[in-house]
């Protein structure tokens, strides 16, 4: 039997509308030594069950596994990651030989908050973001070979930065076989995954069908794109026929990483250059020589994709200065009739505030913008009805006069 935790009267009423977060404030009591990671029983302040999950100190208190009294053994992690895999599948994301990568577990999006596993070819890079999915490592991945089947034969495990706040022990590894091949396809053209000190899980999955778009656009352009990481935005564009790629990220592994991909797919292609440098130093200097042609360089499609500019609440006034200033020099900098691609991923930034920063951002450079297209994660991505907080990124492609 599970230990309880229970909750102050009147404090159900969100887990009644499926919300799969406790917040530590609901609670009322605890059954005595309840260790973080464990999985608990929520009831309510009359004693009646309510729901099941994963405890861990902080604002987040309990992570819901399920609104039913259920024992969380190996039928239940073999039944959610069937459920997820069958998602995947019906959408056409899965087992298509153009794509093997793909999100397979999104969190509170599939039911398994606090756990993320991409796939990489016959490769799954599984995540956790709590310390209860963490200890159940084994079980799950022992899990998902079997739900798998054929489609992987290994696991890699990388925690170390999603839970920087435990031992270092068994935080990245494999869990199940082991390989060094670490090339991936997406939409016919190979990446390699950095699996193993890369960011997230080694690549950004979640803007596949976005690259795809920016394909579209792409022919003829001259292109620029910012904080590149892996480089995806710019192998898509050179596909798209764009004139020339410019990819520019801060730190010098991305820029090696960008520099193998586009390799891997236009080996020798003169049209493609990197920079390892600061953003804001390299949209600066937009209209002077950066190579060693004659004319300075200019751009007429340019992609803002910089990490998540607020974490937490606390931050998200700075956030917003931020991306209004990014933005605007952006708008300041981007030829007549040229088109710009603007992300933000910081989950506590709403769509409505992303667009107002870069709105005041047009207004501040007086240039006259027209919306394109309103983006946003992919399928592989799902939210949870209940759980709106699921939706993270936010995009618009703009036509700038």
């Amino acid at each position: 039997m599970y230990k309880q935790i229970q909750l102050r009267r009147g404090k159900e009423e969100s887990l009644k509308r499926f919300h799969p977060w406790v917040f530590s404030g609901a609670i009322q009591h605890m059954d005595e030594n309840v260790q973080e990671g464990e999985v608990v029983r929520v009831v309510n302040n009359g004693g009646d069950f309510i729901a099941v999950g994963h405890y861990q100190q902080g604002s987040i208190a309990v992570r819901v596994l399920s609104f039913s009294d259920v024992e969380i053994d190996a039928e239940f992690w073999h039944s959610r990651l069937r459920s997820a895999l069958q998602m995947r599948l019906a959408i056409g994301i899965a087992d298509n030989p153009q794509n093997n990568t793909y999100r397979l577990v999104h969190g509170e999006g599939d039911n398994l908050p606090g756990l993320i596993i991409d796939v990489y070819g016959q490769t799954a890079v599984m995540q956790a973001h709590s310390i209860g999915m963490h200890l159940m490592r084994k079980e799950i991945a022992r899990a998902l070979a079997n739900v798998m089947e054929s489609r992987i034969l290994h696991i890699y495990y990388k925690s170390e930065t999603t839970l920087p706040f435990m031992t270092k022990d068994d935080m990245n590894g494999f869990l199940y076989g082991g390989s060094d091949d670490n090339i991936a396809l997406e939409n016919g053209l190979k990446f390699r995954v950095d699996w193993l000190k890369g960011q997230k899980t080694g690549f950004f999955v979640d803007q596949r069908e976005n690259r795809s778009l920016l394909e579209q656009y792409a022919k003829g352009k001259r292109v620029l794109n910012m904080f590149c990481y892996t480089g995806g935005f710019s192998f898509y564009a050179m596909r798209g026929g764009a004139e020339l790629v410019h990819s520019v990220d801060s730190s010098e592994k991305a820029i090696a990483l960008t520099r193998q991909n586009v390799e891997l797919n236009f080996p020798n292609d003169p049209r493609h250059e990197a920079f390892c440098e600061d953003a804001f130093k390299f949209l600066e200097g937009i209209g002077k020589s950066k190579t060693n042609s004659q004319e300075p360089t200019t751009y007429n499609l340019i992609i803002l994709d910089p990490p998540a500019f607020a974490k937490h609440r606390g931050a998200l006034h700075n956030a917003l200065k931020g991306y209004t200033r990014l933005n605007q020099k952006a708008f300041e900098k981007i030829e007549k009739g040229g088109i710009l691609f603007t992300f933000s991923c910081s989950q506590v930034v709403t769509k409505d505030h992303f667009r107002n920063a870069v709105f005041t951002a047009a207004a501040l450079a007086k240039r006259k913008v027209r919306i394109l297209h309103q983006l946003h994660q992919p399928a592989d991505h799902p939210i949870n009805i209940y759980h709106p907080e699921g939706e993270y990124l936010k995009g618009l492609v703009l036509y700038v006069e």
